[in-house]
């Protein structure tokens, strides 16, 4: 009886016991929660897909200090329209892990942790902020891991004009090679590797394809993503183990690609806690992106200034576009602000705005600046604003220039001079760099005649300092 007693009173304190401390919890999570930001438990993607689940954050992981900034967890609807703004779970700590103190990963949260390396992090995510909310949800929308939106820093440093020394370009660093499967186009007017919305959507297609093929192994994925899939599998194979960090150890993968992976999580791990590293990355007001249909070519500057817009909105949005003009055909979406959306709409809408057609036009012998405005009926100043680092000095033989025209126009015709009418009186003397061909350029003469009216081939060196002949009155035209 006495035995009884006392497990009965044991089991009262026990439950009374449970009580309090649930009584506590619920008090503790009530007073934590902002007024501003009520807390919200959502279930990431991740964890609702059978798949992925492999990729949950293991619970052996290190407790790291939360975040100084709020927590969101605000998810987008899988319904949601593509372009709306998110700012994505902030966590603490990136669900693709390596194992405990990999040397390596220690190596580069050194590295990117250090002052120098911080300003690095704070200018780079800065440029990547126009970016960042659409990677953000279109992660989400496909259930990946929330870092996976830094892994442009590693590699472009979110610049969307970005060319690698093996000729990868943009955001995600496509190869000329590798666009094929995803759809993007690289043409006169267009390098889609430069278009923030495709690359991305390509470059998550690739990273989850990467992600099947490997069985759900994000490491490897990612390890693919640099060097390729058959790479990757040719080492794995070569080291009998389909783990990264045992093919790494078994020294199977080039160098880059060993490091590639631990510079990412080092990164991922720094840009999940920023406010623990002393990383500023603010909060700005994501932009909202949408895609205009355009129908005509069009020119971003001009749009700008008639629609009374920055122009570098329209240039941030649509770097793909080669020369600043969109394609003349109709299958060309223009990315916009949300919040430029209608005044860009109404402009293009509005039939009595010459929004400038533009044409290609090659270099011949012959052609000069002054010719070609003549003929498009343009000034020679618009013309040089329309190419970057063009003058009438350096246009090459068989480049190819952007001329804006206010009118159509039928095809153009050199225009060479009459023998008789020209004469080389005047001098010029030669600076380092000039050719021939600059030179008859700059003085709005045939290259073959220059170099006759002066004694020499029109592949001769030209010694700097030398004086040539040059006219001084401009031809008659034929």
């Amino acid at each position: 009886m006495g035995m009884g007693r006392y497990l009965l009173r044991r089991k009262i304190l026990t439950k009374g016991l449970a009580k309090v401390t649930a009584f506590a919890a619920l008090c503790s999570a009530f007073f934590s929660i902002s007024a501003e930001e009520p807390a919200q438990r959502v279930i990431p993607p991740m964890e609702r897909s059978r798949e992925m689940a492999t990729t949950v954050i293991p619970t052996s992981a290190p407790v790291m200090p939360l975040p100084e900034r709020p927590i969101r967890t605000v998810e987008p609807a899988e319904a949601e329209p593509a372009g709306f703004s998110w700012h994505g779970t902030y966590t603490d700590l990136p669900t693709i892990t390596a194992p405990q103190d990999n040397a390596l990963v220690q190596k580069y949260i050194a590295q990117y942790s250090s002052p120098e390396g911080i300003k690095w992090l704070q200018v780079v995510m800065r440029r990547g902020e126009p970016f960042l909310p659409y990677i953000r949800s279109a992660i989400a929308t496909r259930g990946m891991p929330p870092e996976l939106a830094y892994l442009p820093v590693i590699e472009s440093g979110f610049l969307s004009t970005a060319v690698s020394k093996s000729g990868a370009v943009g955001l995600w660093q496509f190869m000329r090679n590798s666009v094929g499967p995803f759809g993007m186009r690289i043409n006169d007017w267009t390098d889609d590797r430069r278009d923030f919305w495709k690359a991305t959507d390509s470059a998550l297609r690739k990273l989850l394809d990467n992600y099947k093929y490997f069985g759900g192994d994000w490491p490897l994925a990612l390890a693919s993503y640099n060097a390729g899939i058959g790479a990757v599998g040719r080492a794995a194979k070569a080291a009998g183990a389909r783990d990264y960090w045992l093919i790494c150890e078994r020294k199977k993968l080039k160098a880059e690609t060993i490091h590639y992976v631990p510079k990412f999580i080092a990164i991922a791990t720094i840009l999940s806690q920023a406010g623990r590293y002393g990383i500023d990355i603010g909060w700005p007001e994501d932009p909202r992106w949408t895609r205009i249909p355009v129908k005509r070519a069009i020119d971003l500057g001009l749009l700008a200034e008639k629609s009374s817009i920055p122009v570098s909105a329209l240039q941030t949005g649509n770097a793909e576009l080669r020369y600043g003009v969109t394609p003349p055909d109709q299958g060309y979406e223009l990315k916009v602000r949300a919040d430029h959306a209608a005044a860009i709409s109404a402009t293009l809408e509005r039939k009595d705005l010459q929004l400038v057609k533009y044409y290609f036009h090659t270099v011949r012998s012959g052609d000069t600046l002054s010719a070609l405005s003549r003929h498009y009926g343009v000034s020679v100043d618009l013309i040089e604003r329309s190419n970057q680092n063009l003058s009438a000095r350096y246009m090459k033989l068989g480049s190819r220039i952007l001329v804006p025209a206010l009118k159509d126009v039928g095809p153009y015709k050199s225009e060479r001079a009459g023998a008789v009418s020209i004469s080389f009186e005047g001098q010029y003397k030669v600076k380092k760099g000039d050719t021939l061909w600059s030179i008859a350029l700059a003085h709005d003469v045939d290259p073959e005649l220059l170099a006759e009216a002066n004694g020499i081939e029109l592949s001769s060196t030209l010694r700097e300092g030398r004086v040539l002949k040059t006219p001084i009155v401009k031809a008659e035209l034929l």
